[in-house]
């Protein structure tokens, strides 16, 4: 097996033994090792790189593998799990391939099954990310990665506002990639899906002995994020007294674990995003005006699908691209009735919505074409009305105007270059057939 970014194997087990041996005969294979000792330094070593594949022991000095793979299967994508469980815990090895992981091995092994299970993993790639929001013909998303060029260069603290759902982390991590911060850390922190009772734990970390319970010292989000980017995602949900340590972080730069003592330094650029009004919760008291003004120094917008139709047909493109990869499947096309249905959708969902449509339909359906109804299951297909042939020939050219016109954003002189025709030709077409502009 030759030295490939994707044959880099995260080891986590605590038998120094088995552990060297491991490590040994893998770096003779050129694949490059990185070796936790521990649960903890697992999931630092989890956070700060980018192994081809993990491969975790279930019992370690200072916790659960299974419950440390259980927190993390959501946050490592399509990248291999093999688990190693000892004989007679294979329960455990089902529970987390239920849950996620692709295999596992019963101690004791000799190396050469780890090999063995990497070479099955051999033609094993992530599938191809999906083009990302940014690359876009949209006006309004073309001005949106401008900012996000210009606000790279600086560590402004940033507010991304927008429906749920339109892709609000996406602009942050595309804002991350764009700066010197892109080797470090992208820490992306849910404040609604976290327990209040157990955010201040999470965000800033806690010292052994603490509370009841804490029976290790923990790294949160703040320490984790090191020199790169913490993301406070639904910032408008955390609890008022943890708005009140956020605004002391951010203007101090400077935190404590809970239950500890030392001031540490905090390195990471803060972007928080929201789909609630901010200023209209200020106003009603629900979120400290001082820490807005904080977080919002620069606000960008990310506009809904509904107001970007030019992204709708080329998104569901590239989520069609990407589950292909991942389904290891012929790639399918969009039929023209599914097209015009796309078009025609509203998204309240927005982009996540598209893409579960899509997700959905290539795991319902085989075919090599995508019909409307596998994107839109319980929607009624209506009766093909009768045309006379003049009547079909207008509806067609109808429709294959206002495509073009969405492609190109409404501007009338792309629309018309591409379709062969001089602007005039096209106005006066777009107004026998009852064309808005």
């Amino acid at each position: 097996m030759s030295p490939t970014p994707n044959r880099s194997v995260l080891l986590i087990e605590d038998d120094p033994v088995l552990g060297e041996s491991l490590v040994q005969r893998l770096n003779l294979e050129g694949i490059r090792t990185w070796w936790g000792r521990s649960a903890a330094e697992g999931e630092r070593l989890l956070r700060t790189q980018k192994p081809g594949l993990i491969v975790c022991d279930m019992r370690l000095p200072d916790g659960s593998g299974e419950e440390l793979l259980t927190r993390l299967l959501p946050e490592v994508g399509g990248t291999p799990v093999v688990v190693v469980t000892a004989f007679g815990e294979v329960d455990q090895a089902v529970r987390l391939i239920r849950a996620g992981a692709d295999d596992y091995i019963e101690k004791p092994f000799p190396p050469q099954v780890l090999l063995d299970k990497l070479r099955a993993f051999a033609e094993w790639s992530p599938p191809a990310e999906p083009q990302r929001e940014g690359s876009s013909g949209q006006p309004n998303m073309q001005k949106l990665e401008r900012d996000l060029e210009r606000l790279a260069r600086v560590d402004t603290n940033v507010l991304i506002t927008g429906e749920s759902g339109v892709g609000k982390e996406v602009a942050a991590r595309r804002l991350h990639e764009l700066g010197d911060r892109a080797e470090a850390p992208f820490v992306a922190v849910n404040c609604a899906a976290i327990p209040a009772e157990l955010l201040e734990s999470e965000m800033f970390g806690h010292e052994r002995g603490a509370f009841t319970g804490a029976a290790q010292r923990h790294e949160g989000f703040a320490e984790r994020a090191r020199g790169g980017t913490l993301f406070l995602d639904e910032i408008g949900e955390m609890a008022a007294p943890l708005q009140a340590k956020l605004l002391r972080l951010i203007q101090e730069r400077r935190f404590n674990r809970v239950g500890g003592r030392e001031a540490l330094p905090l390195k990471a650029r803060i972007v928080a995003a929201t789909n609630l009004d901010l200023e209209a919760r200020v106003a009603e008291g629900s979120f400290r005006e001082d820490l807005y003004y904080r977080l919002a120094v620069v606000t960008l917008h990310v506009p809904p699908l509904r107001e970007r139709p030019a992204d709708v047909e080329r998104l569901a493109q590239s989520f069609l691209a990407h589950f292909a990869s991942a389904f290891r499947r012929p790639l399918p096309t969009l039929s023209r009735a599914a097209q015009d249905a796309l078009l025609a959708h509203k998204w309240p969902g927005n982009v996540r919505e598209l893409k579960n449509r899509v997700e959905r339909a290539m795991v319902l359906s085989d075919a090599a074409v995508i019909e409307a109804s596998d994107l839109f299951p319980g929607r009624q297909e209506a009766p093909t009305p009768v045309l006379s042939l003049a009547d079909a020939r207008d509806a067609a050219e109808r429709d294959h105007i206002r495509r073009m016109l969405v492609r190109f954003g409404g501007r009338i002189a792309e629309t018309a270059q591409a379709l062969g025709v001089s602007r005039t030709t096209l106005w006066e077409r777009m107004k026998r057939l009852g064309i808005e502009a």
